[in-house]
């Protein structure tokens, strides 16, 4: 498999990307939700309410924190886990610019 040309786009195009990834898979983006309705969490309470393996729901809570998404705080043997707010603007405003420079054709087709 090549080699991803990511300077071949610009830093803006890369962004929206490697955000995207996190949405990518049906269990980050429930993780996502959970961590939005709750506004934090214990790892713990991820397995109870996904039905995941520990190992994996640990995976894609390293995705999310790799991007910036989520951001957690350790107390005790336990790592509780939130939304980061200032990530979550930014992301936010990235696929807000992106879906807004969509304009329907006046007949109603594009092609």
């Amino acid at each position: 498999m090549g080699v991803t040309r990511t300077d071949l786009f610009t830093d803006i195009q890369n962004e929206i990307a490697m955000a995207a990834k996190a949405f990518d898979h049906p269990a980050r983006v429930a993780i996502i939700q959970y961590l939005l309705k709750t506004n934090a969490c214990i790892n713990g309470d991820l397995v109870q309410e996904l039905g995941l393996a520990q190992a994996t729901i640990s995976q894609h809570l390293r995705e999310l924190r790799d991007i910036g998404i989520i951001q957690g705080a350790i107390e005790g043997t336990r790592i509780n886990y939130c939304i980061n707010p200032d990530r979550w603007a930014e992301i936010k405003t990235l696929f807000n610019d992106l879906f807004s420079q969509f304009e329907s054709p006046a007949s109603g087709d594009c092609c």
